[in-house]
């Protein structure tokens, strides 16, 4: 059967889903928001239609600026930028971390491979080192529609050679979030396969892992997740192209995964990508890596937006990881 092709399903009787009761009242208060992510549009821009593509991203990046607000007021930490010849870099050191504290989170950001690049980008760099309480890299990496598959991934690849001329690797975690997630474990698969050294440890948090669109969380949490409504799947396309969805360094969970560094996957029973997550641990765990997965009642794509105190457990299991791999180290 090809992809084409219709496929059995199971009919359901149309239901009303009830808020849970089963999360903090901060959670239930964000669950009954209702969608907190952009608008999705009528339709759109068609795969060639670079100047359309632009328009949406930026309009979108506003949107979502204007929901989160500007972590840099009150940021009383350090934040540079560096240039790494085709995109920039921040650093960003919070504020009580030591001058010569050599831990690194390398960062990349989410966005559907398409948003989340410039201003946006130093604002997620921040709020991660602000989770992470230790020094961020964050790599500014080129987006579609300009720049395709595999410009991102080896913008990633080149921050990281940068990192290693200044870092030993175990001083080093790669971290990244959706989109960000796919490129954290794409690279750690370049990585391995151009025999460089490996990060300390991989912290992803809802990462996209399978470009197919398949999964069973894919149509069972359709409508349910606040933040993706599968629209994404149209950026997604311009970001592949013409490259096999299935080609490990576009979606990961088909890669040969020994090796990898250990892994903590983070996810909601909400979550769009919650299958690419489970399907990502198993496969993890099949190739005999140390893998953690963490799932949290209720929660939709990223979490409760910071919103709930769910969201301050899942910023201290990240620390707990990250703290006791570069410990290890």
């Amino acid at each position: 059967m090809t992809d084409t092709e219709a496929r059995p399903g199971l009919s359901l009787p149309a239901r009303e889903i009830p808020i849970p009761t089963s999360v903090s009242p901060e959670a239930q208060a964000v669950i009954a928001m209702g969608r907190l992510g952009p608008p999705a549009p009528e339709a759109y821009p068609a795969p060639d239609d670079v100047a359309g593509w632009k328009a949406f991203i930026a309009k979108t990046d506003e949107f979502v600026q204007s929901m989160i607000g500007d972590p840099t007021a009150g940021f009383t930490g350090t934040l540079a930028a560096r240039d790494l010849g085709p995109c920039p870099m921040y650093v960003v050191t919070p504020e009580g971390v030591a001058a010569d504290d050599r831990r690194v989170f390398f960062d990349i950001h989410g966005g559907a491979f398409i948003l989340g690049g410039g201003d946006m980008c130093r604002m997620t760099a921040i709020v991660s080192a602000k989770a992470a309480a230790a020094p961020v890299w964050a790599v500014d990496y080129r987006m579609p529609p300009d720049h395709p598959f595999p410009v991102p991934l080896d913008d990633c690849l080149l921050a990281y050679r940068l990192l290693l001329e200044e870092r030993e690797p175990h001083e080093v975690i790669v971290g990244g979030t959706s989109a960000g997630g796919n490129l954290a474990g794409a690279l750690i698969l370049r990585i391995r396969d151009e025999g460089l050294p490996l990060p300390a440890a991989v912290i992803i948090n809802t990462g996209v892992f399978d470009l197919t669109g398949a999964g069973d969380s894919r149509q069972t949490n359709a409508g349910l997740d606040n933040v993706l409504d599968g629209g994404a799947s149209d950026g997604i396309a311009i970001y592949y192209g013409s490259h096999d969805p299935r080609d490990p360094y576009v979606s990961p969970l088909f890669g040969d995964l020994a090796g990898f560094p250990p892994t903590i996957l983070l996810t909601g029973t909400r979550d769009l990508l919650l299958s690419d997550n489970v399907r990502m641990h198993r496969a993890l765990r099949a190739a005999g890596v140390d893998a953690e997965l963490h799932v949290w009642e209720a929660a939709g794509h990223g979490g409760f937006m910071g919103m709930a105190p769910e969201d301050a457990d899942r910023y201290g299991e990240l620390r707990r990881f990250a703290e006791a791999h570069w410990a290890a180290a």
